[in-house]
């Protein structure tokens, strides 16, 4: 039986794709072993998956002063340490990052051990994480044809993102059922990345009454950003944060507001669903969410408003030309090509760890 470790954290977005992958390297007899953080949000989704887990020390990766960047420096070593025991120890055929500041110390270790190492890209412009992790990588996998020119060549191929199966899987009913709404109003699902965001919160909030004229309102929020004075008002449904009931909220959605990660903005167009994006500013990212919203802008599949130029009245304007011309939208995005990302990964993956063997 092939064996194979995963790693990726510090938000979903960088563990759901994996999820993808294992879910088929499963089928086919494989043996999968998860390496990540152990108070990281991989921790809680891998398991919940019943996947075995295993906890390395980690340190974040800062471009920032901080006064944390003189002590995680050690933690990330220990972790090299760490994983490298864990892998000589599990013997995976290979390793396949999906990148995050727990990333490195694996793909490190991965190296040391004389595995081969893949890992991938989502946004537009690579990470720090993978920017580290390039040099020890026997395989790079980008979702955009651009990233292709940060990579170096004949080491990178365009490869897409792995999509899960499940989400494409939901039941508008189920949804409709779960949420108390009904099928005579179209639905907004409103998503600020796994973690949630305070902004988007906040414009919402402040012109929901004006935003139910219109729509019935699924609102994940992030982890403690629930606000207990909006809890049953009819047509607004909020949650911190779903797993399993994710695919059905998706599938009765009319239209998406969302953050521009990667791993969200491509599930959002294998389903086919409008988007109004809300990228994070440079302010507070290397600017990776604004290249990913201005791609699929340029493309035609969705709306960008700039967090800076966000209000509640800016973002019922933006849902309701969105809506509006949401059949447009819809069109562009049925051409676009549905390559299935996860088995040319798992290819690689076959024949990278062939080719050890």
């Amino acid at each position: 039986m092939k064996s194979i470790v995963f790693t990726g954290g510090g938000s979903a977005g960088h563990v759901t794709p994996n999820l993808a992958l294992i879910s088929r390297l499963r089928e086919s007899g494989w043996n999968v072993n998860y390496i990540g953080s152990a108070d990281g949000i991989e921790k809680t989704i891998i398991e919940e998956a019943r996947i075995p887990f295993h906890p390395i020390s980690s340190g974040k990766l800062r471009r920032y002063f901080d006064l944390k960047n003189f002590k995680d420096p050690f933690k990330v070593i220990k972790g090299v340490f760490d994983a490298y025991r864990t892998i000589r120890k599990l013997k995976p055929d290979a390793v396949f990052s999906k990148g995050g500041f727990v990333s490195v110390p694996v793909v490190v270790a991965g190296w040391m051990n004389r595995i081969p190492v893949i890992i991938h890209e989502s946004d537009m412009t690579p990470g720090l994480a993978n920017k580290l992790s390039v040099p020890f990588a026997s395989h790079i996998c980008v979702t955009f044809p651009e990233t292709l020119r940060h990579m170096p060549g004949g080491k990178a191929e365009c490869t897409g993102l792995p999509i899960r199966d499940e989400v494409k899987r939901g039941s508008k009913a189920k949804g409709l059922s779960l949420c108390d709404f009904h099928s005579r109003k179209p639905v907004l699902f409103i998503m600020g990345g796994s973690l949630g965001a305070r902004a988007i919160n906040e414009a919402v909030r402040g012109g929901l009454s004006r935003l139910l004229e219109t729509f019935q309102i699924v609102h994940l929020c992030g982890k403690g950003h629930a606000d207990p004075q909006l809890n049953g008002v009819r047509g607004y449904r909020q949650f911190e944060y779903v797993t399993t009931e994710l695919p059905d909220l998706l599938a009765m959605a009319d239209v998406v507001v969302s953050r521009s990660g990667s791993t969200s903005i491509f599930e959002f167009l294998s389903l086919r669903k409008p988007m109004l994006l809300i990228p994070l500013s440079k302010n507070a990212s290397r600017g990776d969410q604004i290249l990913n919203a201005e791609s699929f802008r340029s493309q035609g599949y969705s709306e960008v408003l700039e967090e800076e130029q966000l209000t509640s009245d800016t973002l019922q304007d933006g849902l309701l030309r969105l809506y509006e011309q949401r059949e447009t939208y819809i069109n562009r995005m049925n051409a676009y090509s549905n390559q299935d990302s996860v088995l040319q990964i798992i290819a690689l993956i076959e024949r990278l760890s062939g080719a050890r063997s």
